[in-house]
């Protein structure tokens, strides 16, 4: 009966290493903050996505609204915290931040349902030196590090007062119907 000791032993190194690391596997930490619910987290490749509508802001200091939407086209997956977001403008590129009023929440999409999130940006002046001269953005999913880019033509974004970071944030995930 020796082999009793050495099953819990093992089983106790076991449970002691998944503490370790929170016991997921890298596809299941999210890159958008939150974790992804185990194996089933949407990914890239296995939705479809859609910028737009947008609602582009018209001249420097105005507010514009783009929206990207998540369509599921297979099996059930889950959105569990925010999209990683970032615009690029060239070699640079800025992390776009949450919006701070924005609570994510975990959402389930059967085949076929959708859920969406939007960048809220202040446009800056094109050429200025308070402006990030953005032409592209990418995107991943919580839980994925699979990234969609898409070109940027709505112009430049102004920098935050006193700052070289874009005025820029990223809401929530909305259900279709919220």
């Amino acid at each position: 009966m020796r082999a009793l000791p050495i099953t819990v032993t093992a089983l106790a190194a076991a449970l002691l290493l998944t503490a370790c690391d929170g016991g997921g596997t890298s596809d299941e930490k999210t890159a958008g903050g939150g974790a992804a619910a185990a194996g089933n987290a949407c990914a890239i490749g296995k939705v479809g996505l859609e910028v737009g509508p947008v609602n582009a802001a018209p001249a420097a200091g105005d507010t514009g609204n783009v929206s990207v939407t998540v369509t599921n086209t297979g099996s059930e997956c889950t959105l569990n915290g925010f999209p990683a977001v970032a615009l690029e403008a060239g070699s640079a590129s800025a992390d776009v931040p949450k919006d701070a009023a924005a609570q994510a929440q975990k959402l389930t999409l059967a085949k076929d349902a959708t859920a969406s999130f939007t960048l809220t940006y202040v446009r800056g002046e094109a050429g200025g030196a308070k402006s990030f001269a953005a032409d592209s953005m990418k995107f991943s999913l919580p839980g994925a590090d699979t990234t969609h880019d898409f070109d940027w033509t709505y112009g430049a974004v102004a920098l935050k007062d006193g700052t070289d970071k874009p005025d820029v944030s990223v809401s929530a995930f909305q259900q279709a119907g919220d």
